[in-house]
């Protein structure tokens, strides 16, 4: 079984992660089917190593995102090819 996790910003040791990368990173985690939009955000710690964790909660809080929010209100905004 293979893990995705985000990838480590490469600009300073204390981390830090935009509203925007996280997004991203959840949408396609999403569209792998690794997690669904239906699961609590808190689940993605499964996917985030430890010590990254921590500095995606705090984006998530600064960006008014609770952990018990459904992932799909993370990713909300999706496009339909076929509409």
């Amino acid at each position: 079984m293979s893990v995705t996790t985000l990838p480590s910003p490469a600009s300073s040791p204390s981390s830090h992660y935009t509203i925007g990368m996280i997004k991203d990173e959840v949408r396609q985690l999403v569209e792998t089917g690794t997690v669904s939009r239906h699961q609590p955000i808190y689940v993605l710690c499964e996917y985030i190593p430890a010590r990254e964790w921590v500095c995606v909660e705090s984006e998530l809080e600064r960006s008014d995102y609770l952990l018990r929010d459904h992932i799909g209100d993370l990713v909300s905004c999706e496009t339909w090819d076929n509409d």
